[in-house]
């Protein structure tokens, strides 16, 4: 059985910093092509973050410079470093695991805001 537990959301001021973990069990790790998505209220859920397998990143253009994704595939994580936060970065923040599938977390909430 697959699972992606998030940790680390939580209410943050503008300008703080918050890391978000992923805890992933089911799935050979490595092989997979992991991200964090987010999804605020009243939008589509969108990318932020991913790392593939071979640990090339890729970032929204939202977050670039602030935010970074890192892999430990020995402990079968990936973190999310967020730093510099904007109340626009408020949102539900989730895991996917892609190896032609999908698989999901349940999210974490996110709230940038003084």
């Amino acid at each position: 059985q697959v699972q992606l537990v998030e940790s680390g959301g939580g209410l943050v001021q503008p300008g703080g910093s918050l890391r978000l973990s992923c805890a992933a069990s089911g799935i050979i790790f490595s092989r997979y092509r992991m991200g964090w998505y987010r999804q605020a209220p009243g939008k589509q859920r969108e990318l932020v973050a991913s790392t593939t397998s071979g640990g090339i990143t890729k970032y929204a253009d939202s977050v670039k410079g602030r935010f970074t994704i890192s892999r430990d595939n020995a402990k079968n994580t990936v973190d999310l470093q967020m730093n510099s936060l904007k109340p626009e970065d408020t949102a539900v923040y989730y895991c996917n695991a892609n190896l032609g599938v999908d698989y999901w977390g349940k999210g974490t909430l996110v709230t940038v805001s003084s």
